[in-house]
């Protein structure tokens, strides 16, 4: 039986999965949330699994340079990553880290996570898992459509202008686009996206992927256009 939400789109009764790439400030895990909680997906936010194994590092001393140690950290870090999308959370050890993953401290230090290979070999594994157990699922990130599901149904990137990514990133962590907000925001985004894309293509569309570029769209309209491709996809004949 259909939940209203799935009833609210021809989409609803779409069980694939559905992958989303896209830079920081492109808005694909507002996004995604909102489209999972339209279709009754799982939703997956896989930056939170780098974040969260930034958060142990931190918390336990380690040196970020030290790739081979915070390798094995996280490699023996038991992460619970909820993927309902009205309660999205992570607990690392059973710590609730969901909020303290969020704070500049960690937003300027994941890059030296994201960019450890052997991290985001561990990582990518459990993404996996936790991709193949859900009966249907939205999993957005950076190397969602290339590396952790270039099978999924529906493959996605999420692009917009530098300004506009800017201005959505500052309103979200300083709660104003000022001009002091703008310039303070701009130098975390520009660092994060330089260092994350030398181990990861996000900023150019693969073959098969559809891009959308949500830099003159409203939030709902962003929105409406991946459900009109998911519904698209799903009429062509994906389950």
């Amino acid at each position: 039986m259909s939940t209203p939400a799935e009833a609210a789109h021809p989409a609803g009764g779409f069980r694939g999965v559905i992958a989303v790439d896209g830079p920081s400030g492109s808005g694909k895990s507002s996004v995604c949330r909102a489209v999972a909680r339209r279709l009754g997906l799982r939703y997956l936010d896989t930056g939170a699994m780098y974040r969260a194994v930034t958060w142990a590092a931190l918390d336990r001393g380690l040196d970020l340079d030290d790739r081979a140690g915070v390798a094995r950290l996280g490699r023996g870090l038991v992460l619970d990553v909820a993927t309902d999308p009205a309660s999205p959370g992570i607990r690392v050890d059973g710590v609730d880290v969901t909020a303290e993953i969020r704070t500049p401290r960690i937003s300027e230090s994941v890059s030296a996570i994201a960019t450890n290979l052997d991290v985001r070999s561990d990582l990518i594994a459990r993404q996996r898992v936790i991709i193949a157990r859900s009966e249907g699922v939205i999993a957005e990130g950076r190397d969602i459509t290339t590396v952790v599901a270039p099978d999924a149904d529906v493959r996605l990137l999420l692009t917009a202008d530098e300004n506009a990514r800017i201005a959505r990133r500052a309103r979200e962590l300083h709660g104003t686009d000022d001009a002091a907000a703008l310039e303070a925001t701009h130098a975390q985004i520009s660092t994060r996206d330089a260092r994350d894309s030398t181990v990861v293509d996000f900023l150019v569309a693969a073959d098969g992927v559809v891009e959308i570029d949500t830099s003159a769209l409203t939030f709902d309209q962003v929105v409406a256009t991946v459900l009109q491709v998911v519904t698209e996809t799903a009429g062509a004949g994906v389950r």
